[in-house]
């Protein structure tokens, strides 16, 4: 009983020290990222005049986007940049998208379209846009993104300087905004995923770019196999692959891309689900690399996502032993009286306020009007920490066992509410960018 007990007392405080403790590490590592490195553009409106400018190639592979993919060509053809293609590929959809997509081409020169008879999956319209490329800068954006006008200038500030640099992250802004699940995530993808990427880059390594994102230098790129077909998140895989292979990777909060997300309970479960069952293949897939001391700089980053895992089933635990307390007698260090906050729940949901509120300041400048969406942040511990504490769980058996080396195809998303978007982004200029080289 005394081991039993001493066992519950460990893991109940690990459920608790775990989100505290990464909370304030993800604020303090932000701060100094944004006290280092970000400062000194922060005032900025367009970026400053680099010595040369490489030529760039954008990627956008889409399958079925015929409701985006006029407005997303569109934007990336108001780039600022003097030397750049569009390369877009039709992977095998069953709506019109290639047909707009050739129409586009004989409107904008700079256009380059693929056309693949199936659903070969993301990753290997990536693969194909980059062997065809022309350009030894590659930039990839989603089908529905609509990318800054500046974002390849910004991107290119770091790659000119950085001879060991294989790929920079850009920053996703939110677009639709009109449900409480969209209001959710514009904060989340500033107190969240913005604050961890400053985080990491301050501690040495991002765990993930961002898959709607991001740009690569294709040398780098060439080095580790490009994008992998058999993963879930090509974009978690290939920043591993990358890194591993010691190219650096950082973060540009000014290449801005404003992007749809799932505004539906089930359009954001499947899509956390897929994130998690991402996460769960790398740490699988990339252990035995990891046993080496030359990849230790890898090893924090592994370790949290695997502790990331544990909170999650504790978690789950904690919930179902209080679940069954309520109908069986437990011993009493099994027995959880209430899963209504206590004090520790103060601590946790006060300290997830503050890490909101740094973000929201830290992500200001780039996002018009960010404020607002603190009020609706005060939902986001219970609602997305529960949605991500279910979908881990699910997703350790769930990838486990899928069918080794499965291609990871195309699955059209939730597009959230967009009869009703509202929508920051910048407009697409009537004007477009001199076609020539």
């Amino acid at each position: 009983m005394n081991t039993l007990s001493s066992l519950s007392t460990v893991l109940l405080q690990f459920a608790f020290f775990y989100p505290l403790t990464m909370a304030w590490m993800w604020m303090i590592g932000a701060v100094h990222y944004y006290w280092r490195f970000e400062r000194r553009t922060a005032s900025l409106a367009i970026p400053p005049i680099l010595d040369n400018y490489p030529g760039v190639s954008l990627v956008v592979p889409m399958h079925n986007e015929s409701a985006n993919a006029r407005e997303t060509i569109a934007q990336l053809m108001c780039q600022r940049y003097p030397l750049f293609e569009v390369i877009a590929v039709n992977d095998g959809s069953r709506d019109d998208t290639g047909e707009i997509l050739d129409e586009l081409a004989l409107e904008y020169p700079r256009l380059r379209v693929i056309h693949l008879a199936t659903n070969q999956g993301k990753a290997m319209g990536l693969n194909t846009a980059a062997l065809i490329a022309r350009y030894e800068f590659l930039i990839c954006i989603d089908g529905d993104a609509l990318l800054d006008e500046y974002a390849a200038a910004w991107f290119m500030q770091h790659f000119v300087h950085g001879p060991r640099l294989g790929a920079v992250t850009g920053n996703p802004r939110i677009r639709n905004r009109s449900t409480l699940l969209g209001k959710l995530q514009v904060g989340e993808f500033s107190s969240i995923i913005g604050m961890i990427k400053r985080a990491q880059r301050t501690y040495g390594r991002i765990f993930t770019i961002s898959g709607v994102v991001s740009a690569f230098r294709r040398a780098a790129l060439h080095d580790v196999g490009y994008w992998s077909p058999e993963m879930l998140t090509e974009d978690i895989d290939i920043s591993w692959k990358l890194q591993i292979a010691h190219w650096d990777i950082r973060y540009e909060p000014k290449a801005r891309c404003w992007i749809l997300m799932p505004e539906t309970l089930m359009g954001l479960w499947k899509q956390r689900l897929r994130w998690a069952m991402g996460g769960v293949q790398v740490l699988a897939k990339y252990l035995p690399s990891l046993l080496f001391w030359r990849k230790r700089r890898m090893w924090a980053i592994y370790l949290e996502f695997l502790l990331s895992v544990a909170w999650a089933y504790i978690m789950g635990g904690v919930m179902v032993l209080w679940l069954l307390g309520q109908f069986l007698p437990l011993p009493e260090p099994l027995y959880i009286q209430t899963l209504l906050p206590g004090w520790n729940g103060v601590v946790i949901g006060a300290t997830c306020l503050l890490q909101i509120a740094v973000a929201l300041r830290l992500d200001a400048r780039y996002d018009e009007g960010l404020g607002r969406s603190y009020y609706w942040m005060v939902w986001y511990p219970l609602a997305y920490w529960l949605l991500n504490m279910l979908t881990t769980i699910w997703a350790v058996p769930k990838t486990l066992m899928r069918k080794r080396n499965a291609r990871a195809v195309w699955v059209s998303p939730d597009r959230g509410i967009q009869q009703t978007v509202q929508t920051p982004h910048p407009p697409v200029h009537e004007h477009h960018v001199s076609t020539k080289s």
